[in-house]
């Protein structure tokens, strides 16, 4: 069991920097517990990289709610971060529920259909981002804690900012993850991103976009009162959306080039919150 943990550490070290860097804020007794946690996600989210077709990613997927199973199949044991995954649900009490309908909303990331509406989209960041939010928090503070909408606008923030960040290579494979009703209103098809072109029609849209994660940002703040200190590491990645979103603002942007931070600027960043003992504080 503890070589399953061990494997979800190096796996969460090398594929989800921030979630990693923010784990490290939690209790040493609760690490391993998030590590299985993230590394489910990892698995599940680059699904889409390891595949030719996307009835090969189904099938996948399809393994993944398989091994959610109670009792979960032999096979599954043989797989370390479903091995400690399947601890983990069991000591924290996880509601599998959750972990079911995040598989099922990266099912979208296996087609190149365009997101249908902004509802659409807030729907597919609660399923996956808010409620990995939720689910490390139980893992830290227990089952029992009400967050009220605290994780709903964290994930959103934090997804939507990815999705962002991502777009050259969403653009490169296909994919567009801004809402066709954004998309409708400035006037900008889905051939133009799939094309790389940075029309100023386009910089309205992720212009627009980058607006309502920052009114995410707000509403987050008047909740943030419902937030426990134990459960902040949760909600550490957050920290970084603002310095994120400053970089995209710049004149000098080009959506269709990778918008990263210094390993230094975003250590310094999430130390700074997590002295704060929550995100933006």
């Amino acid at each position: 069991m503890q070589d399953s943990f061990s494997y979800c550490e190096q796996l969460v070290s090398e594929a989800d920097k921030d979630r990693f860097l923010a784990s490290l804020f939690a209790p040493a007794d609760r690490r391993p517990r998030l590590m299985a946690l993230y590394a489910f996600n990892v698995e599940i989210a680059r699904v889409r990289e390891h595949i030719h077709e996307a009835l090969a990613g189904e099938v996948r997927l399809q393994w993944w709610r398989d091994a959610l199973k109670d009792p979960p199949p032999d096979e599954a044991r043989a797989n370390p971060v479903a091995d400690a995954l399947i601890d983990t649900i069991v000591r924290c009490r996880l509601p599998a529920e959750s972990l079911l309908r995040l598989i099922d909303a990266h099912t979208f990331d296996l087609y190149d259909d365009l997101m249908p509406s902004q509802i659409e989209l807030e729907t597919y960041a609660r399923r996956t981002s808010s409620a990995l939010i939720e689910l490390a928090a139980a893992i830290l503070g227990g089952s029992e804690i009400d967050l009220g909408e605290t994780a709903i606008h964290a994930g959103e923030a934090y997804a939507i900012t990815g999705l962002l960040r991502a777009l050259p290579l969403h653009a490169a494979r296909g994919q567009v993850y801004i809402p066709r009703d954004v998309l409708d209103r400035h006037g900008v098809s889905r051939e133009e991103i799939v094309a790389g072109r940075a029309t100023d029609a386009l910089k309205a849209v992720l212009a627009e976009m980058r607006q309502q994660v920052r009114q995410h940002l707000a509403e987050l703040d008047e909740w943030r009162s419902l937030v426990p200190p134990e459960v902040s590491p949760a909600f550490l990645p957050v920290a970084l959306v603002p310095a994120l979103l400053t970089r995209m603002e710049r004149r000098d942007y080009d959506p269709f080039k990778l918008v990263e931070l210094s390993q230094w600027r975003r250590q310094w960043i999430l130390w700074r919150a997590a002295r704060r003992d929550f995100p933006g504080g």
